[in-house]
């Protein structure tokens, strides 16, 4: 995928994390059956606090995990959740460059922009657009290990089969920080804090990879050894954490193709204004057409004023090799476009009119079913394993589902939907979980501890935790769904 995924803060973070949701006021905190003596997190950038298109100070603090055990604390906590923070609040992520050598940057946040038709627009931004790649190398690589061992096993990029690899210390920077041995592996490390208790959340880069590349990279296969396949690497994980503690915590891949990442540009991103555009365009085509017609194949490309599905380049089309130029066609209402598009190619390079879309920017509908089903199979094998180990289960995909046919959830006189920073729930990168985002998550998690363990945890006020920051002098959100004017 293209993100590598993924100090002052703190007294306001530990005192809204202990300002319990007003249910839960006249409720004596308890355990239950369950033991928090010490708490371990184990996942992926969701559970490393990774937001904003990077891993940095307050972001790591605000994570649902963190949120999570300051909330144990009442019902029996008494170890610090340690946490490899990163020391620097404009943060480093790692993205794919053009020429694809890894490329860092510091996080986003909102400012001012201009597109390259000159256009000025509030979007996400660099905090640091200055900030030169051997500083952020530096803090990426800067080991932090002897100031552990650490609760938060969270590391942006993994897979679940990268939880056994020897080789993730030289092939992960995120676990490089960390990593005493350059051969160890992070299953192991769960050990070192002596956990009583452990959540576990990942399995979302094994299908995120292929889907946040528009289908150029793969899905982990469900079958081969530990370390290869998702079923052994999954079962061998849980065996594991719930034979140090007995008890824990799992949560499931949430429908991935509903997150901003993926809904935010629209598939009719094309406006033409007059119908002189309309028959410029469709008259470039009039070659394509007839030969579609020749071949007996539905597809035509055509415009019209208004919006306009984009012309994408679809690898799959039934076409012989010798006609692979021709393939390319018009998005349907259904298909998906991929957030970090270029969208000033749409307005100035004629992409998506004169020039298809390309591949790596589109989810299509053979796509989105592929994502789809290994979704549900994986999320089949860890609800079958939250049982089979009398673990609490979180079932995020559902609740996912459940936000999007309902237009959002409400908590705490607080709205969330999916939709791209307005929604209150993801943050600027539309994958990773906003401030809010995250004490809503850690309320379910909060809610499926208590039904499994009869404890009494008390829930978060989702209010209490930071939104959105406008840039100075900026009172509105502009521009931030992309559509294009042609």
């Amino acid at each position: 995928m293209k993100y590598f995924y993924i100090a002052f803060f703190s007294g306001l973070l530990f005192l809204v994390s202990c300002n319990p949701n007003t249910d839960d006021n006249n409720t004596t905190p308890g355990a239950g059956s369950a033991d928090f003596t010490s708490y371990v997190a184990v996942g992926n950038s969701l559970t490393a606090g990774y937001a904003d298109g990077a891993l940095y100070t307050s972001g790591q603090k605000f994570g649902w995990a963190n949120i999570l055990s300051q909330q144990l604390k009442p019902v029996g906590m008494t170890t610090r959740f340690s946490i490899p923070l990163m020391p620097t609040e404009d943060g480093v992520g790692v993205s794919e460059g053009s020429t694809g050598i890894p490329v860092l940057r510091t996080k986003l946040v909102l400012g001012y922009t201009t597109d390259c038709l000159g256009n000025k627009s509030v979007g996400p931004v660099p905090a640091n657009p200055n900030a030169s790649q051997a500083e952020l190398y530096f803090y990426l690589t800067t080991s932090v290990a002897q100031m552990g061992p650490y609760h938060n096993l969270g590391m942006p990029g993994i897979r679940v089969t990268d939880l056994f690899k020897t080789t993730l210390a030289t092939t992960n920077p995120f676990f490089t920080r960390i990593a005493y041995h350059k051969t160890d592996t992070l299953e192991t490390y769960a050990a070192k804090v002596k956990p009583t208790f452990f959540s576990l959340w990942i399995g979302n880069n094994d299908v995120l990879g292929y889907a946040a590349s528009g289908g150029v990279s793969s899905i982990t296969p469900m079958n081969g050894a530990v370390g290869v396949g998702f079923k052994a690497s999954i079962d061998a994980e849980v065996k594991y954490l719930a034979g140090l503690t007995g008890e824990g915590v799992i949560a499931d891949i949430p429908d991935i193709t509903s997150v901003p990442y993926f809904n935010t540009i629209p598939y009719n991103a094309i406006v033409l204004s007059n119908q002189t555009q309309a028959d410029q365009l469709n008259a470039a085509y009039t070659s394509y057409n007839n030969t579609m017609a020749a071949l007996g194949l539905p597809y035509r490309i055509k415009f019209k004023v208004g919006a306009n599905p984009m012309v994408i380049a679809d690898k799959d089309m039934p076409l012989p090799d010798s006609l692979s130029f021709l393939k390319i066609r018009q998005i349907k209402s259904d298909e998906l476009v991929i957030l970090e598009m270029p969208v000033d190619s749409l307005k100035c390079a004629g992409w998506g009119t004169q020039k298809p879309v390309p591949n790596e920017y589109i989810l299509t509908e053979k796509e989105i079913k592929t994502v789809t089903d290994a979704t549900n199979a994986f999320n089949a094998l860890m609800a079958g394993l939250a049982k089979q180990y009398n673990l609490a289960f979180v079932d995020f995909n559902s609740i996912m589902e459940e936000i999007d046919k309902n237009g959002g959830v409400t908590e705490d006189g607080i709205k969330f939907t999916t939709k791209y920073i307005t929604g209150n729930l993801f943050g600027l990168d539309g994958i990773h979980l906003a401030p809010r985002g995250n004490a809503l998550v850690a309320n379910y998690f909060i809610d499926a501890i208590n039904k499994t363990y009869g404890s009494k945890i008390a829930k978060v006020n989702v209010s209490n935790y930071p939104a959105l920051k406008m840039p100075n002098g900026s009172t509105k959100i502009t521009n931030l769904h992309r559509v294009t004017l042609y």
